[in-house]
């Protein structure tokens, strides 16, 4: 399944929970000051900032490293927010932010439009198997993303790191030891354990890339919360899916986290 993203204000509305730790280049080499970034919105356009006291359990782990960000290594600029830091020993680095809860009402019409256009079908059929499609929803959302970094030539089991998050992605082997070509298989877990039949989004861009118009794959993650992507091209890719149930909490429709995990291929 495939769907195609067009860079258009409802778009950007619609997807404006989506959110992104990005690099210029995944690619650093040893004791190298750099730095992570945030976008939140699509992976193409941050639409906003996210404020330091929503940030929870960032963190950079590597060979013989960990960094925990302090709110001196946060600053904002032009809707993004960039995370600094300095590289340690040569290998696969995992970096992870996540984030505490938000609410947001909608009417009924946006929830649904909203929900179709990030293929939430379980979701939409159950509200229509329940008669309340013209209903609106309170949802409660965070987001918990990660990014897959290589620093210099040795290659190293961190890619694999599972950090903790309500949800998210964990690749079976590492995109750095991969070509363009060559296949990619992930876990997708809930609160550590597999989550199946889940939808997964997944798409790259290139150097020649058309923002504009870009394909974005889709597919379910069998009964062990597993999926494989072919890697196509070279670029810096993302998976992406969303968790959405309904809730058990008093004035709360749906709780929904989201996930998401960069990398790059050469």
């Amino acid at each position: 399944m495939k769907r195609i993203l067009i860079s258009l204000a409802c778009v950007v509305l619609l997807s404006s929970h989506e959110l992104f730790l990005k690099s210029e280049s995944y690619f650093l080499e040893v004791n190298e000051e750099s730095e992570l970034f945030l976008f939140n919105g699509t992976f193409d356009r941050s639409e906003s900032i996210i404020t330091r006291d929503r940030i929870i359990n960032a963190k950079i782990i590597g060979p013989e490293y960990e960094f925990i960000p302090d709110e001196q290594d946060y600053y904002d600029k032009d809707s993004v927010t960039y995370l600094k830091f300095r590289t340690g020993m040569e290998g696969t680095y995992v970096a992870g932010v996540s984030t505490l809860p938000r609410m947001i009402e909608l009417s009924a019409d946006d929830f649904n439009e909203y929900l179709n256009h990030e293929e939430l079908m379980d979701v939409i059929a159950d509200r229509k198997k329940k008669g309340i499609t013209n209903v609106s929803a309170r949802e409660k959302y965070a987001k918990h993303v990660k990014a897959l970094l290589q620093v210099s030539g040795k290659k190293t089991d961190h890619f694999n790191t599972v950090l903790g998050y309500p949800i998210e992605f964990v690749p079976n082997n590492n995109p750095y030891v991969l070509s363009k070509g060559d296949k990619l298989s992930f876990r997708l877990l809930k609160e550590g354990k597999p989550l199946a039949n889940q939808m997964v989004h997944y798409s790259c861009r290139s150097d020649n890339r058309n923002i504009n118009s870009t394909v974005e794959h889709s597919m379910r993650t069998d009964e062990n919360g597993t999926f494989v992507i072919e890697l196509d091209q070279a670029g810096m890719w993302y998976v992406a899916t969303i968790d959405m149930v309904e809730s058990e909490e008093e004035n709360i429709d749906y709780v929904s986290n989201w996930a998401t995990l960069t990398f790059e291929v050469k």
